[in-house]
């Protein structure tokens, strides 16, 4: 599998994804999931948790669930379960989080996104842009505009 590593934002927390051309398929960090729907102070544990209950009840979603390296936040490639967004939307019934119904409806954004961009690449540089605005840096700052120096805030 060819996979392109990206973070994608969910109210501006970090979702590790993984985007496979070949597949054309998403991939996303279950681990950074379950940290966004439920606030958990050790979200590993409550996957594994999760996961052990979801095994018991026959549920086969996370025995398809696959590993992956991702860029973890020491900044090394380590492995971790991966979903796709089939089996990311059963998981997310198994959470009981009110942030479940906006959550799918950002994967569903991030999935129409993606088709917009295969068709128009220009949208993802001017998506990027956009991101790169709402982090605070200015347009003059923007790597490739002229005049552009460093990243200015």
């Amino acid at each position: 599998m060819e996979q392109n590593d990206q973070i994608q934002l969910f109210e501006d927390k970090r979702i590790r994804t993984a985007w496979d051309a070949e597949r054309e398929e998403w991939y996303f960090s279950v681990v950074d999931i379950v940290a966004v729907l439920t606030d958990s102070v050790d979200p590993a544990a409550y996957w594994r948790k999760l996961k052990q209950r979801m095994k018991e009840e026959g549920n086969e979603t996370v025995t398809n669930c696959h590993g992956l390296r991702m860029k973890a936040a020491d900044g090394k490639r380590r492995m971790t379960d991966v979903a796709d967004t089939e089996q990311l939307l059963r998981i997310i019934q198994s959470i009981p989080s009110p942030k479940a119904e906006p959550f799918k409806l950002w994967l569903a954004q991030v999935g129409r996104e993606r088709i917009e961009e295969t068709i128009d690449p220009e949208l993802t540089i001017e998506r990027a842009l956009e991101t790169y605005l709402k982090k605070g840096y200015t347009q003059s700052a923007a790597p490739g505009h002229p005049g552009a120096e460093g990243a200015h805030r």
